[in-house]
């Protein structure tokens, strides 16, 4: 970890210089957000969501500008240059418009709402997101990206119906947030609901037709990376639920899919760490931000993939991703930032491609190697002669090419590395967003312990355990509730709540420290009583104790992030297990019940919640071991993949509903219980895994 890097005091590359800063400033200049921050010194009138301002539209009768966006979104930055900086553009603004930025990181709530109306007025949706909206907060327009001569036609249009025909506005705000709170409304499925293989089953033969089963991932471009996708097709390559044929076939497109990922530009070949997305199907030149939701998920889903195949790519790639989270996005007190721009000096990328003389500089007489290794040819030259560092054959292709060993190749390229990353540091860095949020941190805890029950590798969970100390004195309140952004009076949502639970829980799961376990119950006991629905059983993404919007949105369906509700639903099936609480389990069924009808028509959009139908139509297996070597003997199962397992332990006695006179003094017992019936209990690691498969 670069402990020398200064707390809170790196900005992104679009902050002013020096003598920007002698400019006039607005009100965001009072922010702490990295990205509202990069608007304090335009010349637009730029205020904060925040209830003052929402009143001060309502005294003034005028119409809202809200402009969402987050720190590391590249058209985000061209737009503000082309419009937001331009005198004439924020004139107009200033004259007709209450305008107010919102980083969508911060406030999730805010950007669901009006991404939502735009999606309903456009059919789609993305960032920068402009929607206007009347007085009182309720939708009008909106849009996406807008080049400077169409969005100032946008703003005199706009303002001339509100001042000239208010009453079609009204009308149209009216209806469209009526979509916006229709569009959030989760019907309760009122048939008991049949949890059977068939939906697995019926969910993965209408996904399959949308497989690349040449490049690997969706059969479509932009390619997202998707984790949750994978984790889920992961669990079925391994299951019974699928013929053996089918299995086949769908552990080739998994392991093409993850080796495609890993040798592509979407991933850092020097540094570690993906990139957000590939903009072709090749994912050979990415969108060059980084995030640390999308490397947290990628650690948990590339530890699970080495586990279950043993490749050592996967193992490489975790290692490495691990490493550039700690380097580059981690505080010196543990908390981990969000995310790296793609921008750096104004030029997307510019931090991360080479010119031909550049790496012949550095490779010298080992450049042949080099460049057969990394595609310093065709397939990696980008634009404006730059090449993008990628793979297209393995290490043994390329030893054998040169006749070399792959130990020698291995010394060549780790030398290399070495040394480009020394040569890019002293670059102009992408700008980093600061931001410590509570749910996307819970993310990379989880990763670290999930990479720590992989490969046991210790430092793996002193990380985790750092984050989550820091967590838990930074984000927790005296009342118990999470703040979403770590250090800032700000109110938590229920990802911040879900996430932490789950990492909390993978923690216990990796070392039988029942704190965590009993942190985790406290959490979901404070969202079944302030973000519960007690009609429908799904949770809402604010709590009862926030201020309203116009909509109280309940998340569903599965993204780049998981589903709120997909993630305390697993939560709540696996604190059943712990607690034997039923009611946990009632709700959790009830939650799955009522999403079954959603999936089959677009399974990938529903992969956490697919995940939790195995739990229930595949025997799920309790794994308890009690005794003075509970912890070692967890150890030992780390080379099996057991996903559909919960584990569960104690070195002493314990009054834990699975551990209970379980304990013995002068011998360590696995017992295995499957359906709520238990194994005879077992000394050895095979012996239980015997057990299971």
């Amino acid at each position: 970890m670069n402990t020398n890097q200064p707390e809170n005091t790196s900005q992104p590359s679009s902050f002013p210089s020096g003598e920007e800063k002698k400019r006039a400033t607005n009100a965001l200049i009072n922010e702490t957000s990295p990205y509202l921050l990069q608007h304090a010194y335009n010349p637009v009138k730029w205020y904060a969501w925040s209830d003052e301002i929402l009143e001060k539209a309502r005294q003034e009768d005028k119409p809202i500008l809200i402009s969402i966006g987050y720190s590391a979104c590249h058209w985000c930055h061209v737009m503000e240059h082309e419009s937001f900086e331009d005198n004439e553009v924020a004139e107009l603004m200033n004259q007709h418009f209450i305008c107010i930025k919102v980083d969508r990181e911060e406030r999730p709530d805010v950007d669901q709402i009006y991404m939502t109306a735009v999606q309903l007025m456009t059919g789609q949706g993305g960032w920068p997101l402009n929607c206007f909206a009347l007085p009182d907060g309720r939708p009008l327009y909106g849009g996406t990206y807008f080049p400077k001569q169409r969005w100032m036609q946008i703003l005199s249009s706009i303002a001339e119906l509100f001042e000239n025909e208010r009453e079609k506005a009204m009308e149209y705000a009216t209806q469209l947030t009526e979509g916006v709170k229709l569009a959030e409304l989760v019907k309760v499925n009122p048939e008991p609901g049949e949890l059977s293989t068939d939906a697995l089953l019926t969910s993965y033969r209408e996904w399959k037709k949308r497989f690349d089963n040449r490049e690997g991932g969706p059969d479509r471009a932009p390619k997202f990376p998707l984790p949750n996708n994978y984790q889920f097709l992961l669990r079925l390559g391994y299951s019974s639920a699928l013929t053996s044929p089918e299995r086949e076939a769908l552990n080739e497109h998994i392991e093409l899919t993850l080796t495609k990922m890993a040798y592509g530009g979407i991933y850092d070949q020097i540094g570690g760490g993906f990139s957000r997305y590939s903009v072709d199907r090749y994912w050979k030149v990415p969108h060059f931000e980084k995030m640390l939701y999308d490397n947290a998920q990628l650690v948990t889903l590339y530890s699970e993939a080495f586990q279950a195949t043993r490749n050592p790519l996967y193992k490489q790639v975790v290692y490495d991703t691990i490493a550039f989270v700690e380097r580059e996005l981690t505080s010196a007190q543990g908390g981990f930032y969000s995310a790296l721009d793609a921008d750096s000096e104004g030029v997307e990328g510019k931090y991360y491609v080479w010119n031909k003389e550049e790496l012949q500089q550095i490779a010298k007489d080992k450049f042949n190697i080099i460049a057969d290794y990394y595609n310093v040819n065709h397939l990696g030259l980008w634009e404006h002669d730059n090449y993008i560092l990628l793979r297209n054959d393995s290490d043994e292709e390329v030893a054998n090419k040169h006749r070399i060993t792959i130990a020698e190749l291995n010394t060549i390229i780790a030398a290399f590395k070495t040394q480009l990353l020394e040569v890019r540091e002293k670059r102009i860095r992408p700008g980093l967003d600061n931001k410590i949020l509570t749910s996307w941190n819970a993310l990379m805890t989880k990763a670290c312990a999930d990479a720590y029950t992989v490969f046991n590798e210790p430092h793996f969970l002193e990380i985790a355990i750092k984050n989550v100390d820091y967590l838990f004195e930074n984000a927790v309140n005296k009342d118990k509730s999470l703040s979403h952004v770590a250090g800032k009076n700000s109110s938590g949502f229920l990802e911040d709540y879900s996430f932490l639970t789950e990492a909390l829980l993978a923690l216990y799961s990796c070392t039988f420290d029942e704190h965590y376990l009993q942190q985790a119950n406290e959490l979901m006991k404070y969202c079944l009583l302030h973000f519960q629905d007690t009609n429908s059983k799904m949770f809402y993404f604010t709590s009862d104790t926030d201020k309203a919007l116009i909509s109280r949105k309940t998340e569903l369906s599965d993204n780049v992030i998981p589903a709120s509700n997909s993630s305390i639903a697993k939560s709540l099936f696996l604190l059943s297990h712990h607690f034997e609480n039923e009611a946990y389990m009632d709700t959790c069924r009830h939650m799955l019940n009522n999403v079954l009808p959603h999936i089959a028509a677009y399974p990938e959009g529903y992969s956490n919640w697919l995940m939790l139908l195995q739990h229930f139509t595949q025997p799920y297996h309790e794994i308890v071991i009690a005794g003075k070597s509970a912890t070692e003997k967890r150890k030992t199962f780390h080379t099996h993949f057991l996903p559909n397992t919960l584990f569960a332990g104690s070195t002493s006695e314990s009054s834990l509903p699975l551990l209970t006179h379980r304990f013995t003094e002068n011998n360590t017992l696995i017992y295995v219980c499957t359906g709520k019936t238990c194994h005879q209990p077992v000394s050895e690691t095979e012996q239980a895994i015997k057990q299971i498969i």
